[in-house]
């Protein structure tokens, strides 16, 4: 091997890489001395501390930053050599990896990479503060994501709610009896909800074209309909609003939460998107337009045609829809009639022509959107803008009406097991109740009295006498005991008491038809019989019977003692006008005493009859028990009782209708929104009250007062009518009640102070009232019967009343009769075989006993005894009885007439 191959010696101090250094460094000859030389102790270690004047400290750190960026694998081992002290020394010595040299020349640690690289490294000033694109690309995206499943979250666990109670509160609406509707009224809110076959077409689209365009192919939302909203209120325009019709009828019927917040907002947003995907159109835009507030109190489309135009909806013409859409925008502000009171802004004239130009401006939409005929919209624009009616604030309810609405809601309530509606189920709405009352008959009633009342009654002419004048008046059908008409007063709305129904006025003599029907269904006691006798026992009585018509007359009790006061003085009945009929014998029969209204025959008979057989006939008839007075007193048979005219009305019904009776009543049929609830037919119950007989034979007698007796004034032409008059002590009170084979109608009349305020009302007296004398029975009640029942029977034809078969024996109270000539011959087979007895003389001291006196304490019978002087007793006129009710006995004590009223 030749020489210059051979591997030179290694050096024993620094390996390779130091040998390497130590070849270079000879070489140089740059160093004329070594390191040695100086005395330094690294000069033991090796050439490698020759470098030190040209790297040092800074070449060292300049190689590790070197090294740091790749510098490659050379420059690492150069930077090592390079290092400090004894960085190119030995493996194990200071210059190794734990020696100092090697430390230094490391490189610092690679930063670690972050998610979110914001602010940006390796940018320095507002470098590192703008975000990157990949950093806005991404939060984009992230926000997008979480709306997403926010919005996927809040769908899924909202629920599409019920319908909310609020939406569907409703009014009731009473119907007249041929099915028109009266009013709508007595519920939480004038609604009255329909079907959406009964909604018109015109008002869906015109809804549509103003609210919705896209209603019938959107989900529930309109996000471009919003856009369109909001764009256009920016410039000012006028256009549809942003919510659907779904999003507005989920907030009017299903979200309960009104409130205007946001957390609200997305609710309702949530919930008009599911509804939208759940429920039908048809259902959608019905409970839209039943739910939504249309103005005037109004609330959906039924109530809302009734206020504005006085019809049905399903009658409503496409103008009119057109307006009733445009007033959806906001009533106060498109209402016509002018809204003042709510905002000043709100006249006549700004909503008209507001109103007149969305009006316009609908129309035009419809024909635009395909839904309008051309032709039709250019007509309805050439006719004009709809006329609507004037608003009627508070008066639904005035007139009649009233009284009318308060009949059918007492028969309801009272008859709930029946009717199976409780008042609070009432008044929660939402019934169709079909009433009896004839539109035409109420007017005509009505017309009767006012005409009767302009032409006599004059308060401010005669204050005294004419202040204060009451009429009342009811008709009821024969045939069932439907009421058909009822006059209750002046207003409703000003006048509360419902005169037809319950007053506390006295009926005076109209109640001795009943003391009639009883003398010949039950009879007359036998003398020197039982007080209680058998049917058998006694004998029945014939309108030929003859009665002392005497005045002043001693009313016998059953033993034939005369009827005595509490101070033992006898009972002296008296006659209207102090007149006795037929003397020296004062004979006088049943038929007679009626036409004429003796007073004297018809207490006694009642004495002879028995009170508690009169009562029970006036109740068969149909009196309530509550409205009769007590029947322990003579002046009973006179009318000290107090029934309702519709009471008296059905009660004299039971006359017409051959004895069958019918409890008066003011509902057949109620309906709700899943149908018929209640048919007055199914609980109907006729019952029988008197034989026919007995019915035929008191109608009669009635016929006469009314050809040629003291009802000759409601006489009516080719048509028959029994009727009687009444009239009662002091002139508080008086009435006539007549029928026809078709219809009975009762009419009073009376003053009283009825002022609301005025607790201690009373009856007053009426002489000089309406610039008569007195009044009576024939006077201004017989009149308003006449004329009414003259119109109100004027299509009806005339009928007849049956021809009545006798009945009964003649009953002879004179012991020796003597007949004068203003009588018929009576029959001699039909004589009484035993004359009535002769009044037994009273002791010295008498001791009346507790059946024939008046109690010290009762003030009824102490009113109707007789003067002090031993003289008549109170009668009154046309057949009083007892004084009326006291100041601390207001009209109405009874409790009603269960015909109806507050109180019924």
């Amino acid at each position: 091997m030749s020489e210059h191959r051979r591997k030179p010696p290694q050096p024993q101090g620094g390996g390779r890489a130091a040998a390497r250094r130590g070849l270079t460094g000879s070489s140089s000859g740059r160093r004329a001395a070594p390191r040695g030389a100086t005395g330094s102790p690294s000069a033991s270690y090796g050439s490698g501390g020759e470098e030190q004047p040209y790297g040092g400290r800074a070449e060292a750190r300049r190689a590790a930053q070197r090294s740091t960026s790749g510098g490659g694998r050379r420059r690492a081992a150069d930077g090592a050599g390079g290092g400090g002290h004894g960085g190119g020394g030995r493996r194990g010595g200071p210059g190794g990896p734990n020696g100092p040299g090697r430390g230094r020349g490391r490189g610092a640690e690679p930063p670690r990479k972050r998610i979110i690289d914001y602010p940006r490294a390796g940018k320095y000033g507002a470098a590192r503060w703008v975000p990157s694109w990949r950093l806005v690309t991404g939060t984009f995206v992230g926000f997008l994501g979480s709306i997403m499943a926010v919005a996927g979250i809040a769908y899924a666990m909202v629920g599409v709610p019920k319908v909310d109670d609020a939406a569907t509160a409703q009014n009731n609406v009473y119907k007249w009896a041929d099915g028109t509707t009266m009013v709508a009224t007595g519920g939480e809110t004038n609604r009255q909800i329909i079907g959406y076959a009964q909604i018109p077409e015109e008002m869906r689209y015109a809804v549509i074209s103003a609210e919705n365009k896209t209603f019938e192919t959107d989900k529930g939302v309109d996000p471009m309909g919003i856009g369109r909203a909001l764009f256009n209120m920016a410039k000012g325009g006028d256009t549809q609003g942003g919510s659907t019709i779904t999003q507005q009828y989920v907030k009017n019927a299903r979200l309960g939460d009104q409130s205007q917040t946001l957390t609200r907002k997305f609710k309702e947003l949530f919930i008009s998107i599911k509804v939208g995907a759940k429920v039908n159109k048809q259902e959608i835009m019905a409970g839209y337009l039943n739910t939504a507030y249309y103005g005037r109190g109004a609330y959906g489309i039924q109530a809302a045609a009734r206020a504005y135009f006085n019809k049905e909806a399903e009658d409503l013409n496409a103008s009119e829809c057109a307006f009733l859409a445009a007033v959806l925008k906001g009533a106060t502000y498109y209402d016509p009639a002018g809204s003042e009171s709510i905002d000043p802004a709100a006249t006549r004239e700004a909503n008209t022509k507001r109103a007149t130009e969305r009006w316009s401006w609908i129309l035009g939409e419809m024909v635009k959107d395909g839904h309008l005929p051309a032709s039709e919209g250019a007509k309805y624009r050439k006719l004009g803008f709809p006329k609507t009616q004037n608003p009627r604030l508070n008066t639904a309810l005035s007139g009649q009406i009233g009284y009318l609405v308060d009949l059918a809601k007492a028969y309801i309530v009272n008859n709930s097991d029946k009717t199976g509606i409780t008042a609070e189920e009432l008044q929660r709405g939402g019934y169709t109740i079909q009433t009896t009352f004839e539109k035409k008959m109420v007017n005509q009633l009505e017309d009767a009295v006012k005409k009767v009342q302009k032409e006599n009654i004059k308060p401010d002419e005669r204050p005294k006498t004419d202040k204060y004048v009451q009429f009342g008046g009811a008709s009821v059908d024969p045939e069932d005991g439907a009421i058909r008409a009822i006059y209750g007063g002046e207003d409703a709305t000003k006048h509360f008491t419902n005169n037809a129904d319950q007053t506390g006025a006295q009926v005076g003599s109209t109640f001795k038809p009943f003391v009639l029907a009883s003398a010949m269904s039950w009879g007359v006691r036998n003398p020197d019989g039982d007080e209680i006798q058998a049917q058998d026992e006694r004998t029945i009585v014939s309108p030929k019977s003859l009665y002392s018509g005497k005045n002043k007359l001693k009313i016998e009790d059953y033993d034939g003692n005369v009827w005595q006061d509490k101070k033992g003085r006898e009972w002296l009945q008296t006659n209207d006008g102090g007149e006795s009929y037929n003397a020296p014998s004062y004979q006088i029969d049943l038929r007679e005493a009626m036409r004429v209204s003796a007073n004297s025959a018809y207490v006694q008979l009642g004495m002879d009859v028995g009170l508690d057989k009169v009562r029970e006939a006036a109740l068969d008839a149909g009196v309530l028990e509550g409205s009769l007075a007590s029947a322990n007193y003579p002046s009973f048979s006179l009318g000290t009782s107090d029934p309702s005219a519709i009471r008296m009305a059905g009660a004299y019904s039971t006359f017409a209708a051959s004895g069958k009776q019918n409890d008066p009543y003011s509902v057949t049929e109620i309906k709700d929104a899943d149908g018929i609830v209640f048919r007055h037919a199914d609980v109907a119950k006729k019952r029988t009250a008197f034989t026919p007989e007995v019915a035929h034979n008191v109608t009669d007698v009635l016929k006469t007062v009314v050809e040629d007796g003291t009802g000759t004034a409601a006489a009516l032409d080719d048509r028959e009518v029994a009727g009687k008059t009444g009239t009662t002590d002091g002139n508080k009170s008086a009435w006539f009640v007549g029928y026809t084979p078709q219809l009975s109608t009762a009419i009073s009349m009376y003053r009283m102070d009825d002022d609301a305020n005025n607790k201690k009302r009373k009856f007053l007296e009426m002489y000089g009232t309406g610039g008569q004398k007195k009044i009576h029975g024939a006077s201004f009640p017989a009149e308003i019967w006449h004329d009414y029942m003259d119109n109100a029977l004027k299509d009806e034809p005339a009928e007849k009343f049956p021809t009545p078969e006798p009945i009964g024996d003649v009953i002879n109270d004179i012991p020796t009769p003597t007949p004068t000539p203003s009588l018929p011959e009576p029959e001699p087979e039909e004589e009484s075989p035993t004359p009535s007895p002769t009044p037994s003389e009273p002791t010295t001291s008498p001791s009346p006993s507790p059946s024939n006196t008046c109690d010290p304490f009762d003030f009824e019978c102490n009113n109707t005894g007789g003067e002090d002087n031993g003289g008549a007793g109170n009668g009154g006129v046309d057949g009083g009885g007892s004084a009326s009710p006291t100041e601390s006995d207001p009209p109405g004590n009874n409790g009603g007439n269960d015909n109806g009223g507050l109180f019924g």
